[in-house]
């Protein structure tokens, strides 16, 4: 194998593994909405709303004082129509997944909507190029898939809330999974052009103009927007720095050299680490088939490591 092929390779790995990181940073949101919810009740999706108008504005500072500000209005002004694309998406899938949450339970939820997006994602590129999957890539969908099913239905995710409509909640997990996957592999395709903060930049700002009009409406209707409590505020701080802007930087710093299907089949570990830190903080129990589907998901992600005489991802 020549140098270049090494580095290509290394580079491929080392994707998967900022790919990973994100997945690992998202599983830990769901415990903190959580927490923001019970002890403030503060809605799902003013949660959200907040998160992405804090790592906006981490962002803007963050590109202003690195010299990166020119590069993200460059790529604003190169790609606008993919840009508001994928912040557009990138909300709309959260609130989505939030809303079925609601109304159908976490665990149907989670399953649709991230099960479906490597399917969808794979099938994409699949027909994109006119080719057909290998068994091998069949077998880490399959494998991932299981794990994921197994610990949905069995870490004790929750139920469905009362007066839900498991209709309508399925139906908005359906959306939710197709729009993760859109949204993923047009990331994919703007990540190969710009910089990866300039992109995370200009989606996230796209992303909080999307979600402010769902402040507006909790304010409103008299619900709680926002908490006055210290340690509320450092969640709040938290979700947007670490679990969305410093999380979707390492997400489109991977999709550089990581395929959109194997990112979506990489960020399966949100669900294995909010699942570990139900166990270790919550005393949840993890029951043997969870263990077992977070195996199959370590190994999919494993499996996705190019082979020496497979070429790494474009």
């Amino acid at each position: 194998m020549t140098g270049g092929a090494r580095r290509t390779r290394s580079g491929a790995g080392i994707g998967l593994l900022q790919v990973c990181a994100a997945g690992v940073l998202w599983g830990t949101g769901g415990l903190v909405v959580s927490v923001l919810h019970e002890r403030d009740g503060l809605g799902a999706l003013t949660v959200s709303a907040w998160r992405m108008a804090l790592a906006a504005a981490a962002l803007i500072a963050f590109a202003a004082v690195t010299g990166r500000w020119r590069a993200a209005t460059g790529t604003a002004r190169a790609h606008p129509a993919l840009v508001v694309a994928v912040g557009c998406g990138t909300a709309a899938y959260q609130a989505l997944y939030f809303l079925a949450v609601l109304l159908v339970g976490v665990s149907v939820a989670t399953v649709v909507s991230l099960g479906l997006a490597p399917v969808l994602a794979a099938a994409w590129e699949h027909v994109r190029a006119r080719t057909r999957p290998a068994r091998r890539e069949v077998a880490v969908l399959v494998a991932a898939l299981t794990g994921l099913v197994l610990i949905s239905a069995t870490a004790g995710h929750g139920s469905e809330a009362p007066g839900s409509d498991p209709t309508l909640g399925l139906v908005l997990a359906v959306a939710s999974g197709v729009t993760y996957a859109a949204t993923t592999v047009l990331g994919h395709t703007l990540a190969q052009r710009v910089d990866p903060i300039a992109l995370t930049t200009c989606a996230t700002v796209v992303g909080a103009v999307a979600l402010a009009p769902f402040l507006a409406a909790a304010a409103a209707a008299g619900h709680p927007v926002v908490s006055t409590a210290p340690s509320s505020l450092v969640l709040l701080v938290y979700l947007g720095l670490a679990t969305m802007a410093l999380s979707y930087g390492l997400l489109y710093a991977g999709l550089r050299t990581t395929s959109g299907s194997a990112a979506t089949v990489a960020t399966l570990v949100e669900p294995l680490t909010a699942a570990v830190l139900a166990t270790l903080l919550l005393g949840e129990r993890l029951p043997w088939p969870a263990i077992v589907g977070g195996l199959l998901i370590l190994g999919a992600v494993v499996a996705l490591r190019p082979r020496e005489d497979q070429p790494a991802p474009v």
